[in-house]
This record gives structure tokens, C-alpha cells and sequence, in this order.
């Protein structure tokens, strides 16, 4: 395994473990379901909620099917990092993100049976770190593919 795979591993480690599990960990201990705390006066507020669904709070309670899905993603993340051309670090960086922000909300959904959400920006729905993980990487992986390597 060289250096560049060993970093990758250890941006999802880290965006799972540390930055996504640790602040889902503070926010259930110190924080009642629904509570919310602005940090900016209705722009941007920590509120504990617990997601059922999807992005958006879509497919209500559709647990085993979510622990599916994230497995699947998971498989087909994995399957990507040795197939890609991930010859440059963010592409690779984009990949560890999106695994690690899958990992962290497949842990919620096993562990507890829903995501744990917390980050409110009022005017978007509730969402967390593994959320945002996500979506960077995929924007980042998304750009190279759509604008830097047109070929």
C-alpha cells in the first residue's frame, strides 16, 4: 500500500470516527431530541434531531434498506478507488471523504436506527458531518470528472 492509499484510509477514518462520530457523541449527551442552540441567530443553529430517512427526510423508516444501500455504496466506493484514475490527491481525497461520510451514517443507522443530524442552517434541512463529507467528496469528484478531464 503506498502513501497516497494510506492517506485516503485515513481521511475516512478520520471524517468517520473523529470528526463525525465524536461531534454525534457531544450533540446526544448534551443536547435533548430537538433541542437547539443558535450560534447565529436564525442562520445557523445546533439542533439534535433524529433522521429516519434519507437526504430531506425521505423513505421514512426504511432502516435495513438504508444499511443496504450504504454497504452497496460502500462495495462500489472501494471498487472505484481500484479502478479510477485516481492519480492525483484530490480525487483521491474526494473518495476517502465519501466513504468516510458513509461510514459514519451506516454506524448511526446500525448502532441506533437512525442518523443523528445537527448542523441547522434554518433554511435547509438538518444534516451532519458524514453529510457534508459526502458531499464535498463527491462535488470534488464530480468537478475533475465533468471539467478537468474532458477528453
Amino acid at each position: 500500500m503506498d502513501g497516497v492509499e494510506k492517506m485516503v484510509i485515513l481521511i475516512a477514518f478520520l471524517v468517520t470516527l473523529v470528526l463525525d462520530q465524536l461531534t454525534k457523541y457531544l450533540v446526544v449527551k448534551n443536547f435533548t431530541l430537538y433541542q437547539s442552540i443558535p450560534i447565529i441567530k436564525d442562520v445557523f443553529h445546533l439542533t439534535y434531531v433524529q433522521n429516519r430517512g434519507a437526504a430531506f427526510g425521505i423513505l421514512q423508516n426504511q432502516v435495513t434498506f438504508f444499511i443496504v444501500i450504504s454497504i452497496v455504496v460502500i462495495g462500489l466506493l472501494i471498487y472505484f478507488y481500484h479502478e479510477l484514475p485516481l492519480d492525483n490527491f484530490w480525487n483521491r481525497f474526494a473518495l476517502g471523504l465519501a466513504l468516510g461520510g458513509t461510514i459514519g451514517n451506516l454506524i448511526d443507522r446500525v448502532r441506533v436506527g437512525y442518523v443523528i443530524d445537527f448542523l441547522d442552517f434554518r433554511i435547509w434541512p438538518v444534516f451532519n458531518i458524514a453529510d457534508s463529507a459526502i458531499v464535498v467528496g463527491v462535488s470534488i469528484f464530480s468537478y475533475w470528472m465533468l471539467v478537468i478531464d474532458v477528453d
